[in-house]
């Protein structure tokens, strides 16, 4: 039966992200889905998601006094090619760099760095929290049955700046744009909460349960 990991490291609630990953994962006959901080969980899952709530360098820090838990990882996505999914902070630490209060190394899986939101418009607050419409700037998998125009659930201060505009798949507009989702090989990441973004959330998570890079 195939197993997807969301990894727990102690970096915000699971709970709503592991019941919407169960939901859809019934429903499409995607098999086991395990929360868990077990470095040998990892290593056996056939597609691995790592959330992340707070700033960047607390969760950096926060998986990497997992002993082994990053490295089993890395190992996975990078040298087996198992198909990953961050989400919010979890996204946002494939970035070389991020530049929340201090540079914090990140991941360097998607090449760029990790800075404020600016919008051009200063009657408009940071951080963008709440429902915005995706612009899709090229197709994917994981993005089957999605549109522009369709609404995801962001909450965050922080957004991904890609080195090569080719790894950005979709993007939200906040007075200037926001990358909402990005892409490489085995590995996409979402800005926005899918387990909170209704029906496409849902849709993107079964899409990354039936994924086969």
């Amino acid at each position: 039966m195939p197993l997807t990991v969301l990894v727990d490291y102690d970096s915000g609630n699971l709970h709503s992200a592991e019941k919407a990953f169960q939901r859809m994962a019934q429903e499409v006959g995607a098999g086991e889905i395990l929360v868990t901080s077990r470095p040998e969980d990892v290593a056996r899952a056939d597609r691995i998601v790592l959330p992340g709530d707070g700033a960047f360098p607390a969760c950096r820090r926060a998986l990497g006094a997992h002993g082994g838990l990053f490295e089993a990882i890395d190992e996975a996505v990078r040298v087996k090619a198992r198909p990953f999914l961050g989400i919010c902070v979890g996204m946002q630490m494939l970035a070389s760099w991020g530049r929340e209060y201090q540079d914090t190394a990140g991941f360097g899986w998607i090449p760029g760095e990790v800075v404020r939101i600016a919008p051009a418009d200063p009657a408009l607050k940071v951080p963008h929290m709440g429902w915005n419409d995706l612009a899709i700037d090229r197709p994917h998998p994981v993005l089957d049955g999605l549109a522009t125009g369709d609404h995801a659930y962001f909450v965050h201060s922080y957004h991904f700046l890609v080195a090569d505009p080719a790894h950005l798949l979709a993007h939200a507009d906040y007075a200037g744009p926001i990358t909402a989702i990005i892409g490489r090989d085995t590995i996409v990441g979402t800005q926005f909460h899918p387990e909170k973004s209704q029906a496409l959330g849902l849709r993107l998570i079964a899409n990354f349960l039936q994924w086969r890079p």
